[in-house]
């Protein structure tokens, strides 16, 4: 029998709290520097705007509204709006938290929209027609239901305040000027969703 003499790979470590933070401060200097770019007139910039914020805007969303189906639109209205309101940007903020509290402005207004002109299902069994589209067999697929199960549990302010820092990785601050409240109030909202969250779980 041969046995190897090479050493076994060492398991990559999880990378720091600091390289993360690090990493999400450059990609938002990047989105607010490329959203200046975009504001000055150049055309290229406005496509790398998008392409950094675009799976944020989606994320957020799809957890704020609930929907999937309105999601993509959604978000597509979010960019829509957020260039059509670029020449007010002035950098003031992050170009990620300005976004997002315009995705947040979208979301309420497709609400809205909504409670005007409800959608009627003309299905006998709407929950077998949802679950027979949903996928399976995808990684981790069982593990995103039970978080989206668990995030529905909660009440909607402290689900937006939980994904905005959690999942998102917003500052307090940040995620502050998305919800239009106090940073106090994003904290205390982030800290009772981890503790109904640790209560759901256990």
């Amino acid at each position: 029998m041969i046995t190897s003499t090479l050493p076994a790979p060492a398991p990559t470590p999880d990378p720091a709290p600091d390289d993360l933070r690090a990493r999400r401060e450059s990609a938002d200097a990047s989105a607010t520097a490329w959203a200046l770019a975009a504001r000055a007139g150049d055309a290229d910039a406005v496509d790398h705007f998008v392409r950094a914020l675009h799976r944020d805007v989606l994320r957020y969303v799809s957890h704020l509204c609930g929907d999937p189906q309105a999601v993509d639109d959604l978000a597509q209205d979010t960019f829509l709006r957020a260039l059509g309101s670029l020449h007010r940007f002035e950098g003031r903020s992050s170009a990620r938290a300005w976004v997002l509290s315009i995705a947040r402005r979208a979301v309420v207004d497709g609400f809205r929209h909504a409670a005007v002109r409800p959608r009627r299902y003309d299905g006998a069994d709407w929950q077998a027609a949802v679950e027979r589209a949903q996928p399976r067999g995808v990684p981790g697929f069982e593990d995103g239901i039970e978080l989206v199960d668990l995030l529905g549990a909660l009440s909607d302010e402290r689900r937006e305040a939980f994904v905005l820092t959690q999942m998102l990785g917003l500052s307090y601050a940040e995620a502050a000027v998305v919800s239009g409240c106090p940073v106090g109030t994003v904290r205390s909202r982030v800290a009772r969703a981890r503790t109904a969250l640790m209560e759901l779980v256990v």
